[in-house]
């Protein structure tokens, strides 16, 4: 069987930066599994997966376009610390919830100073490319349950 749209496809990973460096991996966890076809994962791995049958290992490069988009600078916003009251201490990395005009957004303190908290509603992989190793483990169809909820059940998917 190979990867195709309404398959459940199961695969170990290693995610690298330009530098080489790990910034993620499924070693010594269960594989991701993921429902082809229905954006479950950055469209470039997906395009990548198309046609792979089980036991193919191979790597991958993704271009931010089809990762997690390129950087936006509109999203880094330099706001008064007032607007973090009731937190005591704040650093560099620490992510928050922040209210926006497209609803809530994830973000990230990448700066502190006295009066201001600089913040980027970025994804923390916007404008890298994705390096990714890559083993397939198994391929299997979704079932009908799987299809309508749009992501697959079972080890490596999502428990209900």
């Amino acid at each position: 069987m190979q990867i195709a749209d309404q398959c459940v496809a199961r695969f170990h990973y290693t995610l690298r930066n330009d530098a080489g460096e790990v910034l993620d991996s499924s070693e010594g966890q269960e594989p991701l599994a993921y429902l082809h076809g229905a954006g479950n994962i950055v469209s470039g791995l997906e395009q990548a997966l198309a046609g792979k049958g089980e036991g193919e290992q191979f790597q991958v490069s993704v271009q931010p376009e089809e990762g997690y988009g390129p950087k936006h600078e509109g999203l880094i916003e330099e706001v008064p610390r007032e607007a973090f009251q009731g937190i005591d201490q704040i650093d560099v990395g620490m992510r928050f919830q922040a209210d926006s005009s497209q609803g809530p957004m994830v973000v990230t303190v990448t700066a502190v100073s006295e009066e201001t908290i600089t913040v980027d509603g970025n994804h923390p992989l916007a404008g890298e490319t994705l390096h990714f190793d890559i083993e397939v483990v198994d391929i299997r169809e979704a079932t009908s349950e799987e299809q309508e909820h749009g992501h697959p059940h079972g080890p490596g998917g999502q428990q209900h």
